[in-house]
């Protein structure tokens, strides 16, 4: 299992000490940095901006939301950013959810799988820079059908430094990760629990068998953002992650259109969630975190003593599917290459 480290999306600043986390982790072997993007900082200037201090570790966005760009302008970013690493880039985008998308992008939202399928095909056809892109589907025409009639079909003026960037697809529900099997070179999960490693590779597995699949599971990359709180008290340290568990399960999109909530019901916490969500949803976020069980950030995030934090790696995390795991913090100094070694041997 390879290793990555994640800065995700900011909060109400810049997150503090990128730049030292960033320069310890190439010097470690770390294989990749994952940037993210709700709805504030966006993905792809932090992962140009602190990408630039670095020579070999690869850089990925998990994920970038499609509504936020055209394929194409997505496209352009990820082949610039690709020339300028030496050819280090991973484009992970996602459809997000509708109260993102039409609240904040004002976009709409229905079929997102079909919506993904257009777009991953959009950027490809712009990388591999065969002839004028032309391309008309349910919710991409270029040229675009309408407006001046003056717009035509173009080639991209850089020339790709690698014609194929490796796509990977944010997927949580089993029809998404079936489609990120068939058509992406990798899969970022959210909320992954090794208790549900079988349901993703029962989902995985049908995407593999489909006509014309991409990547068999041989060659197929899974990398899973695992949040890391290290502490000698697993209660003090489950609380830290307490808000951000109960922000996605009752916080984010309404109810009965909230992905991360099923995710989390999927594992056993259905009638937890709906508790969480009611509090959130009706303006009690600090009730929602407390609502939270210890034993729910457990499931998927590592948490407590390194002792504990390396067994779990070893016997749960290594298990499954997965075939890197990046970690949502940067382990203390003193037990660093002990929790990187468990990861990585």
């Amino acid at each position: 299992m390879k290793v990555g480290i994640a800065a995700g999306y900011w909060g109400s600043s810049p997150p503090r000490h990128v730049e030292r986390m960033v320069d310890e982790a190439e010097a470690l072997g770390v294989d990749s940095f994952w940037t993210a993007e709700t709805y504030g900082s966006d993905a792809l200037t932090p992962l140009a901006w602190w990408g630039a201090r670095t020579t070999s570790i690869k850089l990925g966005t998990a994920v970038c939301q499609m509504s936020a760009r055209t394929p194409t302008a997505l496209a352009m970013a990820a082949q610039t950013v690709d020339h300028l690493s030496g050819g280090r880039m991973i484009v992970g985008i996602g459809a997000s959810g509708p109260q993102v998308v039409e609240g904040w992008y004002g976009q709409p939202y229905p079929r997102p799988l079909e919506r993904t399928r257009e777009y991953v095909e959009i950027m490809r056809a712009v990388w591999a820079r065969e002839k004028p892109v032309a391309y008309q589907g349910r919710h991409y025409q270029l040229p675009f059908a309408g407006g001046t009639g003056l717009g035509k079909p173009l080639k991209s003026i850089v020339h790709p430094l690698r014609s194929d960037i490796p796509v990977y697809l944010g997927a949580e529900g089993p029809k998404n990760v079936a489609l990120a099997a068939e058509i992406a070179d990798g899969w970022t999960p959210l909320w992954f629990s090794p208790k549900s490693d079988e349901f993703y590779r029962a989902a995985l597995a049908e995407g593999f068998a489909r006509d014309g699949a991409r990547r068999s599971e041989s060659d197929f990359e899974i990398a899973n953002t695992c949040w890391l709180v290290e502490h000698d008290d697993v209660e003090k340290a489950a609380a830290r992650l307490k808000p951000t568990v109960a922000l996605y399960a009752g916080g984010m999109g309404a109810k009965g259109a909230n992905f991360h909530n099923d995710v989390f019901a999927r594992m056993g916490w259905g009638e937890v969630c709906s508790e969480i969500q009611e509090l959130y949803l009706s303006g009690r976020p600090e009730l929602a975190a407390q609502a939270v069980p210890t034993e729910m950030v457990e499931d998927v995030a590592l948490v407590g003593p390194a002792d504990k934090i390396i067994d779990e790696i070893v016997g749960k995390w290594k298990k499954t599917c997965l075939t890197t795991l990046i970690l949502g913090g940067w382990p203390k100094p003193e037990n660093r290459e002990r929790i990187l070694d468990a990861v990585m041997s």
